[in-house]
């Protein structure tokens, strides 16, 4: 098929063939250091036979409105991020799109609005009978003036923000002039409004989903595990260092593993957790959901990502790889869902 890659770059300038020849850099230097997403998803796009296409978009939509119509692509790979560098904005590329008439892959506009403010995706899963924490949000310019009914410890983080972007050991508030306090600083460091919400001690799981409708696959669990013996328990948190600093995750012991072994009861109200959970948020082709395990047997869903990250030998990729799908194969695969749901439509 004829498949366009749009993306969000920060190279202004740069059409298919300049973003082609970074492509081939990158991949050709895959061993020192991991191309971009992007990069990733073309050439396993081209690996499997498509002619394609990369459509970079750095400020301008009328160059992708411009180029799509000069390609006329069968389907387009949404795999942006971002709109002029502000992730909020995320659900623009996806909105052209749609009101172009492309079939692409990934969640709607709908999807990725509501899934990125955390208190309204909270309510919403809510409403279909799904256990999350009980939270409050304030907005940019709103004070802490009162002690919220909630109980204390409170996890405190951007509203809006993803990859635990302002999540740190200090997002794990005791009392109220702490939590007053890190309201205060997320809001100044970040531009956004702000949620704190009961903080539930548990393993920390990521569930990822490919499909849609009657056919949703379950990939293997992914688990975030801490080394007890080089971490306190208030240290056990999906903080952006844990996330994605290197040399922290080693100094820590932290790592991403297929998740230890689960009851079949449990491994079961999982699964019919996050099939619930992504229709409800409307996802689509695929996603991943946040969920924490207590130790009496309780899921609670944190966050869903209605675009996650899919690169290679991170976390939706290796589960995929432990479902049997070497990295080629997930990709072509988010490729036939859409596909398929277009074809039902």
């Amino acid at each position: 098929m004829r498949l366009a890659v749009v993306f969000d770059t920060p190279y202004s300038g740069w059409g298919h063939p300049e973003h082609e020849a970074q492509m081939e850099r990158e991949v050709a230097a895959w061993k020192v250091d991991e191309p971009e997403m992007e990069y990733q998803v073309a050439h396993a796009l081209r690996e499997r036979g498509h002619q394609v296409r990369l459509l970079g978009v750095g400020n301008d939509l009328q160059y992708l409105v411009r180029c799509l119509e000069e390609w006329a692509p069968d389907l387009v790979f949404n795999g942006a991020e971002a709109f002029r560098g502000n992730a909020a904005l995320e659900y623009l590329l996806p909105g052209l799109l749609e009101a172009e008439g492309y079939r692409y892959t990934g969640a709607p506009p709908l999807a990725l609005q509501l899934t990125r403010n955390k208190a309204i995706s909270k309510k919403v899963l809510a409403y279909f009978g799904i256990q999350v924490p009980g939270f409050v949000s304030y907005r940019l310019h709103e004070k802490v003036q009162t002690e919220p009914d909630l109980k204390f410890p409170l996890f405190v983080k951007p509203l809006q923000a993803d990859g635990s972007a302002g999540i740190a050991q200090a997002s794990v508030v005791q009392d109220f002039a702490s939590l007053a306090e890190r309201v205060a600083f997320i809001q100044e460091r970040f531009g956004q409004g702000v949620i704190a919400e009961e903080f539930v001690d548990g393993r920390e799981l990521y569930v990822s989903v490919i499909g849609n409708d009657d056919a949703l696959e379950i990939l293997p669990i992914i688990e975030m595990v801490f080394d007890k013996r080089k971490t306190r328990p208030e240290e056990r948190i999906a903080t952006r260092f844990a996330k994605w600093d290197e040399a922290y995750r080693e100094r820590k012991g932290i790592r991403n593993v297929i998740a230890r072994p689960l009851s079949k009861a449990v491994r079961e109200r999982i699964w019919e957790t996050c099939r619930t959970a992504y229709r409800a948020l409307w996802l689509r082709d695929y996603a991943r959901l946040d969920l924490r395990l207590t130790p009496d047997g309780q899921i609670w869903v944190l966050e869903a990502n209605a675009n996650p990250f899919i690169s290679y030998g991170h976390d939706m990729a290796n589960a995929a790889a432990k479902a049997g799908m070497e990295y080629y194969d997930f990709i072509q695969r988010i490729v036939d869902a859409a596909i398929a749901r277009y074809d039902r439509a």
